[in-house]
């Protein structure tokens, strides 16, 4: 139990390694900002009044695409920022196996990428594969499950194989439609398929072919995500209610009152008719 209450992946009482990655820089930036009195500026945050009413179309259920995509890069960032250690295998080495023909850098393990990075990388992908948000947050799962089942580091030498193993991982267990290797190889056109194939056999032995994710922990990372966007003002997009919209919402409510209203009608009709059953049988009890 203590085995897995520590592995986020797969327990949902345990937090998620990249929100205490960033609670670091979140509470240096903090003290900062109090140190050297910094305004919080002028706020941007859209509120609901009168005349106009702001929703947030992403919800648990439906994840925004663009912000659950920029949430989940920020994990990776802080991830790479705040790693304990180098501790890498040759499989996700880019200089052993690139995924373009360009040339990689003697000191590419020097240089952490920035979060601008490693969101065209992902988004890349996405849009390309035509991959949903949903997806996203089952590959942060992966990602952290193998950081931990490996006891391995994502570093600048490794990071875009590991995200792109697990979004290769993701898209598959997840979609209905999964998008096939030699798909990928036409995103990224220098890899090859074999590679593909090599690395996604090496993903699922180290995560010991545990591809399952809870509603419980896919819900954790959801809201850790969004605690994460918080922190470092990512805020999710907000649009006004539009009338069309609201009136599908009014209709929503208006057929979830009315079949509670049938439920509550048959929950009593049933109450009443496990009473009469009780009474009918103690009077016979008394009669006999």
């Amino acid at each position: 139990d203590l085995a897995l209450e520590s592995n986020p992946s797969d327990h949902p009482r345990a937090s998620t390694i990249f929100l205490s990655k960033s609670q670091t820089d979140v509470r240096e930036k903090r003290k900062s900002n109090h140190i050297n009195h910094v305004s919080p500026g002028q706020l941007t945050k859209k509120y609901s009044s009168c005349s106009t009413i702001f929703i947030d179309d992403s919800t648990v259920s439906q994840p925004n695409l663009r912000s659950t995509i920029k949430c989940v890069t920020l994990a990776i960032f802080y991830h790479i920022k705040n790693r304990d250690s180098d501790r890498s295998l040759d499989i996700f080495d880019e200089k052993s196996h690139p995924l373009t023909r360009e040339e990689v850098p003697d000191d590419y393990y020097k240089h952490d990428p920035d979060h601008k990075h490693i969101y065209r990388f992902v988004r890349t992908l996405f849009s390309a594969a035509q991959l949903t948000a949903e997806c996203a947050i089952v590959t942060l799962v992966y990602l952290e499950r193998l950081l931990t089942y490996a006891e391995i580091d994502i570093c600048p030498s490794n990071w875009k194989r590991i995200v792109l193993g697990a979004i290769l991982l993701a898209s598959k267990v997840w979609d209905d439609q999964a998008v096939w290797n030699v798909d990928y190889c036409q995103i990224l056109k220098d890899i090859t398929v074999e590679d593909m194939n090599e690395m996604e056999r090496h993903f699922l032995e180290l995560l010991q072919f545990n591809i399952n994710v809870p509603a419980s922990v896919y819900a954790k990372y959801y809201f850790d995500l969004r605690s994460l966007a918080d922190d470092n003002n990512l805020s999710f997009l907000l649009e006004p209610l539009s009338k069309e919209r609201a009136q599908k919402l009014e209709a929503i409510s208006r057929l979830c009152e009315d079949k509670y209203k049938d439920l509550s009608k048959t929950a009593i009709r049933r109450s009443f008719s496990a009473d009469n059953l009780v009474g009918i049988r103690r009077s016979n009890a008394i009669l006999s």
